[in-house]
């Protein structure tokens, strides 16, 4: 027994170095690479994806795993021991389903899709990146046959990012968040106050914008000897290790906050990130997120409930207008606040506003559960995109990159990731119901730049527990019930009808 333990440890500390290693070459190549370097770049990550694969999925692991797993010696593990043995077992168990050969051909295909895609959106041309998102579409309905769950085909998507979750659960929960909030959409966009709204058309340079990142990251309490903020077409974070997480933005475009919001945002993900069971679980599956959703709700709720609040623009409006007087001279606080949380229907989805932001994402789900179930074709997805852009937000984009290529998750074979915003958006605003029951002073504490309990707060609520448990799980454990979208369509109402006096 003792020897299976001490295998199944090293291996997945291996395993973790492994990991990354990849994550450092693909914040690389999405930073700083040489536009020439894909070709190589997409030899060596696919040799990383292989070894990593072979060795998850070893027939000396599995034997190790399946000793422990034997009831009569599962019953003898410490608490500890057993829920690593559990967790791992169940990872093998799917991964084994999967040939090497097609995590190398995949991850591959991948690599050299990324850089078609920036060239393709950099031209606002589908056309280039086509080929290449027809090898991914093929490549995962492949992998979904490998995996084979139970229901349509997305539900082996589904199950990677969110798992557990089922395309019929959520069909449910976004059908009823679809309606609502076209429904408040309607009502806002026929009010007064809409009609009247103008945006903020001032332009900051990034010399200034990338100076309010810095303070905002200061006062999320991200520790800058853990961590490094960067600058990539699409915003991510990364984690190459335990005290080593990498945020990037984008400062593209003259509107401040654009990257202050995409900074708050990524922020919070590694907030997450560094915060991950250390200690006795390190460099163990447990030491991990047990959903994209969980993860989206760390960085929705510090982008949304906190950054967007009154309590954070009082605290904050001063910092913006230290920064550029010459623009805020005749814009008081009020104003700003209005304009900060103003509800516009956009065509991109990393610039909508909150309550706007899951139609882009319904969207995007609609499409990829027709995709692959065999109902619509790749070259249809530009034309049908605008459609329904059309239909859920009254809006069309004038070309592809405003439209099918504004999102870099399709060149990496990432299909079922989107509804995880749309999820990790509905957590979060359950989270905050949660926090503010649990601390009342919490809208006083923002505005004086007090952010320790919030993170003590998410850390002891979710950070610590990992992936011991599931995702909605531990939502149930915080907040006394699972994934609901009526919570979220409350906090929503509550904020914008007072806002557009609806």
């Amino acid at each position: 027994m003792e020897d299976s333990l001490d295998y199944i440890y090293k291996e997945q500390k291996e395993l973790s170095v492994y990991g990354g290693i990849a994550a450092l070459l693909g914040w690389d190549q999405m930073t700083y690479m040489p536009a020439d370097g894909a070709a190589e770049r997409a030899e060596q990550t696919a040799l990383i994806s292989r070894l990593s694969h072979e060795k998850f999925t070893s027939e000396k692991l599995w034997n190790h795993v399946q000793k422990l797993m034997n009831p009569n010696v599962l019953g003898t593990l410490q608490k500890k021991d057993k829920a690593v043995v559990v967790r791992l077992q169940k990872d093998i168990e799917k991964s084994r389903k999967v040939p090497s050969e097609f995590v190398e051909r995949i991850s591959k295909t991948t690599t050299l899709a990324y850089p078609a895609w920036q060239e393709a959106r950099e031209k606002s041309d589908f056309s280039i990146f086509l080929p290449h998102l027809e090898k991914i579409v093929e490549l995962e309905k492949e992998y979904c046959g490998f995996i084979d769950l139970p229901g349509p085909r997305y539900n082996s998507l589904l199950d990677d990012y969110e798992e557990g979750m089922t395309v019929d659960r959520l069909k449910g929960e976004f059908d009823f968040l679809k309606s609502s909030l076209i429904e408040l959409l309607e009502k806002i966009t026929s009010s007064e106050i809409y009609e009247k709204q103008h945006g903020f058309d001032k332009k900051v340079s990034v010399e200034k914008q990338r100076e309010i990142c810095n303070v905002v990251i200061e006062k999320m309490g991200l520790p800058r000897n853990r961590s490094r903020l960067d600058v990539s077409t699409h915003p991510f974070t990364t984690s190459m290790g335990y005290d080593d997480v990498r945020i990037t933005t984008n400062f593209e475009r003259e509107n401040p906050l654009f990257s202050f919001f995409s900074t708050v945002h990524e922020t919070g993900h590694a907030l997450y990130e560094l915060r991950m069971p250390r200690d006795e679980y390190k460099n163990t599956v447990i030491s991990d997120s047990p959903s994209l959703g969980l993860h989206e709700s760390q960085s929705r709720f510090w982008e949304n409930m906190i950054a967007r609040s009154k309590s954070f623009w009082n605290l904050f409006y001063p910092i913006f207008k230290n920064s550029s007087p010459e623009y805020f001279k005749d814009l008081d606080i009020e104003t700003w606040y209005r304009y900060v949380n103003q509800v516009r229907p956009s065509l991109i989805r990393v610039e909508a506003d909150e309550l706007t932001y899951c139609l882009h994402v319904i969207l995007r789900f609609e499409l990829e559960l027709e995709l692959m179930n065999d109902k619509i074709n790749v070259p249809e997805l530009p034309g049908l995109w605008n459609e329904k852009m059309q239909e859920m937000l009254g809006v069309s984009p004038a070309n592809d990159r405003e439209g099918v290529l504004q999102d870099m998750h399709w060149s990496g074979g990432s299909f079922g990731y989107f509804p995880t915003y749309a999820i990790g958006t509905i957590y979060a605003s359950q989270l905050f119901y949660q926090l503010t029951k649990d601390n009342p002073s919490i809208y006083d504490e923002i505005e004086n730049g007090n952010f320790t309990n919030i993170l003590s707060w998410l850390e002891e609520k979710i950070h610590k527990h990992g992936r011991l448990m599931a995702a909605d799980e531990i939502i149930k454990k915080v907040c006394g019930e699972g994934l609901n979208s009526k919570v979220f369509i409350g906090y929503l109402k509550d904020k914008y009808y007072d806002l557009y006096d609806v």
